[in-house]
């Protein structure tokens, strides 16, 4: 008989009847081998029935690794997309503040260049200033300076006693400078 056929039990082994022959074989050996046969045949269902349990709780074991396989193969691949996606906003990021600080920095260059315009510019408005007073203040020098330089050349007046007339041409033959002082002291 085939195994795919014929499947045998300690029960079967333990039940079954060799029925009776003229010259068979010795029934206590036989009853006996029966026993043992059906013992052995106990053992291994017992023995094929643990390990197949165990077969079973492997393939659980096995079934549970693959499942956490799987979950960390994906959480990898999202960690591994979480990743690449950080580096493109953090590079994005790192590009726009560039290019704000390239424009904050040109901004800053361009108001530098606009202020340095600027303080040339009054520079040399100050510098014309300066020259210009310098020149009114070498024009006024001189004139005083060729003013005193005729009073010193011309000779003094003859100063007639006290009155009016002597004081009158007194003030003609002095310097306009002067002029202004006199008028002063007579206005007292």
């Amino acid at each position: 008989m085939s195994d795919d056929v014929f499947h045998l039990t300690p029960v079967d082994a333990r039940r079954y009847d060799f029925g009776s022959a003229l010259r068979g074989y010795d029934k206590a050996r036989v009853d006996q081998f029966r026993d043992q046969v059906a013992e052995e045949l106990e053992r291994l269902t017992r023995a094929n029935q643990e390990l197949e349990a165990k077969a079973k709780g492997f393939h659980e074991q096995l079934r549970a690794f693959r499942e956490r396989d799987k979950a960390l193969n994906d959480a990898l691949i999202t960690a591994q997309q979480l990743r690449a996606e950080t580096r493109e906003q953090a590079e994005r990021e790192a590009q726009l503040i560039l290019r704000e600080a390239r424009a904050e920095g040109e901004k800053l260059v361009e108001e530098s260049r606009q202020n340095v315009r600027s303080l040339q510019l009054q520079i040399e408005a100050l510098e014309r200033a300066r020259k210009a007073y310098l020149a009114q203040w070498r024009a006024f020098s001189e004139r005083q300076l060729s003013e005193l330089k005729a009073a010193e050349e011309t000779p003094a007046p003859h100063v007639p006693p006290q009155g009016e007339r002597a004081g009158d041409a007194a003030r003609e033959r002095s310097p306009s400078w002067l002029d202004a002082g006199g008028d002063e002291e007579e206005a007292k």
